[in-house]
């Protein structure tokens, strides 16, 4: 017979380490570059991030607490998405830091300029998207409580990807080694073991 661990958020977890973020896992990575309105640049990554729309595409991250990445968006209402794979994955922790030095420098990440926004790309990142935002949208509790917490979301208007990860016009997935976050203080993941279902229907 199972025996569970319950918990109610409200009142703590009762445990060494905060589940949440290791259940909900593993999760893609928002590595978002931006540039300020006085043209500063800006590159962090975000373990809550997603893809929420296919037509028009629109993917989002959300910041928790008022950083550079927020305030970027807000002043130029754009961004720009970079996969972080293996061999970026270093470089990618590097750009974590809470510093005011350009990440790219401190990281050692050559850019390369964007077709349709003002913030550079990951030049080594095998797919970077081009967003404009959408919506930025302030959470709340189940109470209405503003919430220090900001959910970014922009379209999609210009995607690179490497002609590298392309089959037969297919994009493989596990080809460019993504990565992906786990819980804990340090735990990433790669994509294991792949297989195949069909949607009944």
């Amino acid at each position: 017979m199972t025996e569970w661990h319950f918990y109610e958020p409200a009142q703590g977890h009762g445990l060494s380490h905060d589940p949440l973020n290791a259940i909900v896992a593993p999760r893609p990575i928002g590595w978002i570059s931006t540039v300020s309105r006085d043209g500063r640049r800006n590159l962090a990554p975000y373990s809550f991030f997603n893809l929420f729309s296919y037509r028009p595409p629109i993917i989002g991250f959300c910041s928790l607490g008022e950083k550079d990445s927020l305030a970027n968006v807000r002043a130029r209402g754009e961004f720009v998405w970079n996969l972080a794979t293996r061999d970026l994955a270093k470089a990618m922790n590097e750009t974590s830091a809470a510093t005011d030095e350009d990440e790219f420098v401190r990281a050692g990440l050559a850019t390369l300029p964007s077709a349709r926004v003002a913030a550079p790309r990951v030049a080594l990142s095998p797919v970077q998207f081009e967003c404009q935002v959408t919506q930025i949208v302030q959470l709340q509790d189940r109470r209405g409580t503003a919430l220090p917490g900001w959910l970014v979301l922009g379209e999609a208007v210009a995607v690179h990807i490497d002609r590298a990860m392309l089959e037969d016009g297919v994009y493989q997935t596990a080809r460019a080694q993504p990565i992906l976050r786990g819980g804990g203080p340090g735990d990433y993941f790669e994509p294991g073991e792949k297989f195949t279902m069909t949607r009944p229907g």
